[in-house]
């Protein structure tokens, strides 16, 4: 299974996306993604699942999000400090157990094997800002475990 990865829209869906994303099986945006149209349009190309970020008030999407993929458990959540998260999201990951830990908020890629849990963060997809590099990733669930590569926007 093929998973497309986005955070931190902002407003702004890269016209890249659609093609990079083209053949996906699920979509997990991990908040801060703006107007909801972002969704409609990733909509468009695989069934999506979507979390608030800190600047998603007012919108209809949960906080957190626990899915199951391809038989992987998947916890989608926006701000997690991986070496010291906050108490509730920790509180939720262990009852949860989940596989796959996917988060957004840092603008920064990461993937990093905890115990057996991936925490994977696919970067910001938004318009260039603080010369940080845009990027969305693609998840591939196969036999052997989980990889993952990060495309630069």
């Amino acid at each position: 299974m093929k998973i497309g990865v986005i955070s931190d829209t902002h407003d702004y869906l890269d016209p890249k996306v659609p093609e990079l994303f083209q053949g996906v099986e699920h979509i997990l945006h991990a908040g801060d993604i703006g107007m909801p149209w972002i969704i409609l349009q990733l909509k468009n190309i695989a069934p999506v699942t979507a979390v608030l970020g800190n600047n998603d008030s007012g919108r209809e999407f949960k906080e957190t999000e626990v899915l199951q993929l391809a038989g992987l458990k998947v916890l989608l959540h926006h701000i997690v400090d991986v070496r010291s998260p906050a108490v509730p999201i920790q509180r939720r990951i262990t009852r949860e157990n989940p596989d796959v830990v996917v988060f957004g908020h840092t603008h920064k890629q990461f993937a990093q094997m905890n115990g057996h849990t991936l925490y994977f963060n696919p970067g910001y997809a938004g318009k260039p800002r603080f010369g940080l590099t845009r990027s969305v990733a693609l998840l591939h669930w196969e036999e052997g475990g989980i990889r993952w590569d990060f495309i630069n926007l």
